[in-house]
């Protein structure tokens, strides 16, 4: 029997109005405290709408986290974050039985946040945003669209909390300071998360504490396990900085689109001579994430272009 939420209010649900029919499973995704707790509650029948109906067949069972999976025959089943803790078999066994459910006409609600496991299992996805359904309908098209708004999300978090500079090392002979360092967004506003294919700007300050001929800046960006990803200087770029007299203050800004992979990588800064000679140099001096809508292996995000064309076979002789 197909289920029916009629202008269903409870928590942050505000008059949802949506339809399932027998035989789905629905993907439902959700940040905390969009209402996806309480819609698996009205569709399992747990709990009654403080305004509204729900329309379902008698037999309703919610599974939540922790409990024992039963996956015995029901009207409707929601699944609670339900696999989250359980492992390969007893998810291999869990998969199998929710689709004899679906074949054998259940409704069945998964909440999850492993978007892989929402787009390889269910037939439609339904995306609760503030109370609301936000998208439903193809589970592509809908976690994409959920991405979207999760990275744009993790981006604006990003720009709430400072850079902290907190060098896993420092050295040098203490003839300029770097004082400060930010990570900026395309907008030019402090952040510690990147957008991976925005332009993005790392600004840093530095004292010179004596008379310097020639000082060059370097920046060099690391992963979090050591992998050095991507290094310059003002001398490599051909920008001069000196020279510079005790007492002065530059700052000097490195501006680059963000083809990055989705991942936490680490800063490194250094005021030096043109040998080498350090005069304040900051190993992994602040830390940065970057986010994308979509997940992608390695570090460089090369964003390829893929296309299929069918081959050309030779006919019989």
């Amino acid at each position: 029997m197909p289920i029916e939420f009629r202008n269903a209010t409870l928590g942050p649900l505000r008059d949802f109005r949506a339809k399932a029919p027998s035989g789905v499973i629905i993907g439902v995704i959700g940040e905390k405290g969009s209402g996806v707790a309480e819609l698996l509650k009205l569709a399992a029948g747990t709990s009654a709408p403080e305004s509204g109906e729900v329309i379902a067949g008698p037999q309703r069972r919610l599974v939540s986290l922790g409990e024992t999976l039963n996956l015995a025959p029901a009207d409707v089943i929601a699944l609670d974050q339900a696999l989250a803790t359980q492992d390969a078999v007893v998810r291999a066994r869990t998969l199998t039985g929710l689709d004899r459910l679906r074949r054998a006409g259940s409704t069945v609600f998964l909440a999850s946040n492993e978007t892989g496991l929402l787009e390889t299992m269910c037939d439609e996805i339904w995306w609760i945003d503030a109370g609301e359904l936000a998208a439903k309908g193809d589970p592509k098209e809908t976690l994409a669209k959920y991405g979207r708004h999760v990275a744009e999300r993790i981006r604006s978090w990003g720009e709430t909390i400072p850079p902290r500079i907190a060098p896993s090392f420092r050295r040098g002979n203490g003839h300029a300071e770097i004082i400060s360092i930010e990570s900026l967004g395309a907008d030019g506003k402090p952040t510690i998360v990147w957008k991976s294919g925005e332009m993005v700007s790392v600004r840093a300050e530095v004292r010179f504490h004596e008379a310097l001929e020639n000082p060059v800046l370097g920046l060099l960006i690391r992963t979090q396990i050591g992998f050095e990803v991507y290094g310059t200087n003002t001398e490599l770029e051909r920008v001069k900085i000196g020279p510079r007299k005790a007492g002065e203050t530059v700052i000097v800004t490195f501006s680059f689109l963000c083809d990055l992979c989705p991942q936490a990588y680490t800063l490194t800064l250094a005021s030096h001579d043109p040998d080498g000679t350090a005069h304040d140099w900051l190993d992994d001096a602040i830390a940065v994430t970057v986010t994308d809508e979509r997940s992608t292996a390695g570090v460089a995000n090369l964003r390829a272009k893929v296309t299929v064309e069918t081959a050309q076979t030779a006919p019989p002789a």
